[in-house]
């Protein structure tokens, strides 16, 4: 018997940058793929907003320079990472202090350099003990554990005993002021997690990414790296403006182009919307994100740092002049700053982070322009103990599914986890190029 004509030989349902990676390895092999997404555009969570010439992103997910997927992913070739200034700043009893990382240093002395808490207060004014980092010897110890972090094997990393972040911090001899006034508010940053629940395994790569590479952006937006992959791939694989309603391993059913037939189907959905299509997979708790962006033509004098608030002392947990770390993002002589506020957002929450931007940036604010303000109430999947860092991507043989909820809830995560889905899809395809000449699909919008 005839096998049925086919549309392609993978459909993948989302066109995040989970799934526009793995559609980039797909077609690289020779398999045909179509990538059809609900919204209008591609990107999922990754958007950025246009208004009057600023870029304002909706989630703001930072990046890393030692993400090796940044690297790995094929038609990421002509993204522009965006650094911070070296390290971050931290807000602590009204004083800044820098951790600052050293660009090339690598290895142990790159991460002890990155605890090395340099205060901004004169050089005459004596080191004091409550200082965010703690005293000397706290630093040397924290600096000794990110060396190990920084030089430790990736799988080896892996099979440590698995915690909730804080117990093993403290279980590690860390001491509470170096947790609360450090490592508690970078981790909060890096994963949105303020209350150290997340795995230990998950915060330990967070940690290792920071000590062995730079905090970034990408240039543009977050939306360029879907933007990016869409642009690079053949054109007709990713269609927009297309709901699929059902899925199985040979078709996917569409709410405006009926069926389209395959021979696999893969789920690159955020993990609600993959439940709904798959009842029984798991959908994880979020950490809710908010995202304030104002404007002023006299900007704070921090530069390009990304300023965390190692007090606590309001709803921002991070802020940064983010057109000081890439200036596209904002038109000429406006500076561009974005906060972070994690959690349930305050009722009245212009005002309360607007009074808590002037104590960390010690300058007034209720002159700044409010331009957006973007909540997310499931913006990034929860990672709390037991916490599988490789959840399966091969649900069975025709049917896959990837995602940051597949892997570690970063962009990293994300873009691996599709990267693990399509070597599945082709090892269980084994063939290094189409199998059929494909009918052609519906006409539908290109990305």
């Amino acid at each position: 018997m005839l096998e049925p004509a086919y549309q392609a030989d993978v459909v993948i349902v989302g066109a995040g940058v989970a799934g526009l990676s793995a559609a980039h390895r797909l077609t690289s092999a020779g398999v045909t793929t179509a990538v059809l997404e609900a919204a209008p555009c591609v990107g999922g969570r990754m958007s950025t907003e246009k208004v009057d010439g600023f870029r304002l992103d909706r989630i703001g997910q930072l990046l890393s320079t030692a993400y090796p997927e940044l690297r790995l992913t094929p038609g990421l070739d002509a993204l522009v990472l965006r650094p911070f200034a070296p390290g971050v700043l931290l807000h602590s009893d009204g004083r800044h202090h820098r951790a600052g990382a050293q660009t090339g240093a690598g290895g142990a002395r790159g991460a002890l350099h990155a605890v090395r808490a340099l205060a901004s207060a004169p050089a005459k004014s004596a080191p004091r003990t409550g200082a965010p980092l703690g005293t000397a010897v706290d630093q040397a110890r924290l600096g000794a554990a990110l060396t190990r972090l920084a030089g430790m094997p990736v799988e080896r990393l892996l099979s440590r005993p698995e915690l909730p972040a804080g117990q093993a911090l403290a279980a590690r001899g860390v001491p509470a002021r170096t947790i609360d006034g450090f490592l508690r508010p970078l981790l909060a940053a890096l994963l949105c997690d303020p209350d150290l629940t997340t795995s230990s395994r998950c915060a330990d790569l967070a940690l290792r990414a920071f000590a062995c590479g730079r905090l970034c952006l990408p240039e543009g937006g977050a939306e360029m790296l879907p933007e990016l992959l869409a642009r690079a791939l053949p054109p007709g694989t990713v269609h927009t403006g297309v709901r699929v309603t059902s899925v199985s391993t040979s078709k996917v059913t569409t709410a405006e182009h009926g069926e389209i037939r395959c021979r696999a189907v893969l789920l690159a959905t955020d993990a609600r919307d993959a439940a709904e299509l798959l009842p029984g997979l798991r959908v994880p708790d979020f950490h809710p994100l908010t995202l304030v962006h104002h404007t002023t033509d006299d900007p704070p004098a921090t530069g390009a740092s990304l300023l965390l608030d190692a007090d606590r002392g309001g709803p921002v947990a991070h802020t940064a002049i983010v057109s000081a770390v890439d200036p596209t993002r904002a038109p000429a002589g406006r500076a561009l700053i974005t906060s972070t506020v994690l959690g349930r957002p305050p009722v009245d929450l212009d005002t309360a982070v607007r009074i808590h931007l002037s104590r960390l940036y010690g300058t007034p604010t209720h002159r700044w322009e409010t331009l957006a303000v973007h909540h997310t109430p499931e913006a990034v999947p929860a990672m709390r103990p037991p916490h599988d860092l490789r959840r399966p991507v091969r649900l069975l043989a025709g049917l896959y599914v990837c995602g940051d909820h597949r892997d570690t809830s970063t962009v990293q995560g994300a873009l691996h986890s599709g990267h693990r889905a399509s070597t599945a899809i082709l090892t269980d395809l084994g063939a290094s190029g189409s199998m059929h000449r494909a009918d052609p699909l519906p006409t539908t919008e290109a990305a």
